[in-house]
């Protein structure tokens, strides 16, 4: 007849067997599926059994395209500004607002790891003695790159802007080109979906070059980069023979990146926490099993196959 084993204690040479039907082995049956399902609806009711997203460090790869938008605000009607670009497109729709200035830019690598951290920009626009600057929009663009779990690889741009009542003489500003996510990275493979200009510089279209379209449109990416805390610092006292100048200092900031685990990361992290809960639930009911096979199975259950010289087969002869 076939038996399952309830308890063995080697140290004693003793083993107790019953029927596979006996309400002895139903009771083995019910013990087991409390040690090892209780704790897997435990760590599944206490949230974060499955790992849904993730993060680590990186430094981005980026670096600037030389591609500018500017627009300079020098009155308070609509036509009053003046503007430039390094599209050509762009400068053919200026006609007489059209202002070249001079630009010089530096991207540095101050740790020498490979990467730039970086971008000193400067840019002097000059200026009729009759004309005061009372506000700047720029846009900048950058290559922007991921390696470290996925390759994800964008365009991105910075957007500077500020206005005074007051005229001004220059405009310095210093942040951070920060990394802003509304969707999870992959955690492998190759990701180019926003790779392409945020400013079509070929069209010969003036909708194409309005702020408003260019930034409501970077704005429908799930990924993007945006100036962070640029703290500006806007400059009075102009003489009429000198040019306005914007001086920034934007910085590529190591980032903290989402993405979504693959299916090995997510195991892990669900097996960890299922064995962490188990351990305690296996010693608990050890003990339970082991308390009731030895204190009450001589009585209640037929012993099929003991092995000589054992307690149990003493208990049997003095009780004959």
């Amino acid at each position: 007849m076939a038996g399952v084993e309830l308890f063995s204690h080697p140290a004693l040479y003793t083993r107790y067997r019953a029927g596979l039907c006996s309400a002895a082995a139903l009771a083995l049956l019910l013990i087991t599926a409390l040690t090892y399902v209780p704790p897997l609806l435990v760590a599944y009711r206490s949230h974060g059994f499955w790992l849904k997203q993730s993060t680590y460090l990186e430094q981005p790869t980026v670096r600037f395209r030389y591609e500018v938008l500017l627009v300079a605000t020098i009155g308070p009607s609509p036509g009053s500004f003046l503007a430039w670009s390094t599209f050509p497109a762009f400068n053919r729709l200026q006609e007489d607002r059209l202002r070249v200035p001079l630009l010089a830019t530096r991207e540095e690598d101050k740790n020498q790891d490979g990467k730039m951290d970086q971008l000193h920009f400067e840019l002097e626009l000059p200026l009729q003695p009759t004309e005061h600057v009372f506000g700047i929009q720029l846009i900048l663009l950058f290559s922007y790159q991921l390696y470290r779990m996925s390759t994800f690889v964008m365009q991105s741009m910075a957007f500077l802007q500020f206005f005074s009542p007051v005229p001004g003489s220059g405009l310095y500003m210093n942040g951070d080109l920060k990394l802003n996510q509304r969707q999870l990275l992959n955690h492998c493979g190759l990701d180019t979906r926003y790779n392409v200009s945020v400013v079509n510089g070929t069209s010969p279209f003036a909708s194409d070059y309005d702020l408003t379209n260019i930034i409501a449109a970077y704005w429908d990416r799930n990924v993007t980069t945006v100036f962070s805390d640029p703290s500006p610092v806007w400059m009075t006292g102009r003489a009429t023979d000198t040019p306005f100048i914007i001086n920034a200092t934007i910085h590529y900031p190591v980032e903290v990146i989402l993405y979504q685990p693959g299916f090995w990361e997510i195991i892990k992290f669900a097996w960890i926490q299922y064995v962490s809960i188990l351990l305690i639930f296996l010693w608990v009911f050890g003990r339970i099993k082991m308390f009731l096979f030895q204190n009450q199975v001589l009585t209640t259950i037929p012993v099929s196959s003991v092995l000589p010289v054992s307690p149990v087969l003493s208990y049997k002869q003095h009780q004959s």
